[in-house]
């Protein structure tokens, strides 16, 4: 078993952050808004894989506006018989600036039945810090896309907007 951790800050607000994770081509399996507020969202993602291959994954998150938390847990359903990835990924406030957002990642790989499992386990650790850095750039860019937005309706006196993730919560 391998396990990898990271931290990062995003110099945005929560509510850019969270809009940003937000907004992906994904299918949606449930979403709701418990009875203190948060909102839960279970989601299956496909992804390319290694050699072009479909990766299936299977995520459960939960945004807490009040907090200004967003907690990602997400499993693989691709390969089971042979490696396990569960991923855990927290955005929430910096402490030390509450206008940036710390975003940690945790993950735990199990590669089964071969006999070089923690190599391989070390080598799929590394290729997820590789895909977590692209990660992190694809959030700055949907940030940058979601901000030159609002600016342009609001420069066209468009009135008010509001992101995605604000009028998910402005329903309750």
């Amino acid at each position: 078993m391998e396990i990898w951790t990271s931290e990062h800050i995003f110099d945005h607000s929560w509510e850019i952050v969270t809009t940003a994770a937000i907004v992906v081509g994904v299918d949606v399996l449930d979403r709701h808004i418990d009875p203190s507020g948060k909102l839960h969202s279970h989601r299956f993602l496909s992804t390319h894989g290694a050699a072009r291959t479909k990766t299936y994954v299977h995520e459960h998150s939960v945004v807490d506006s009040v907090e200004k938390t967003m907690e990602l847990n997400s499993t693989n359903i691709s390969f089971t018989n042979m490696v396990s990835v569960d991923q855990r990924l927290i955005h929430k406030p910096n402490p030390q600036d509450p206008e940036k957002i710390v975003l940690t990642q945790e993950a735990v790989i199990t590669v089964k039945g071969v006999s070089l499992s923690s190599y391989l386990e070390g080598l799929m650790a590394s290729m997820l810090f590789s895909n977590t850095v692209k990660g992190r750039e694809a959030m700055e860019w949907v940030i940058h896309k979601v901000n030159a937005k609002i600016e342009e309706l609001t420069a066209s006196g468009r009135g008010s907007i509001m992101t995605p993730g604000a009028a998910a919560f402005a329903k309750k």
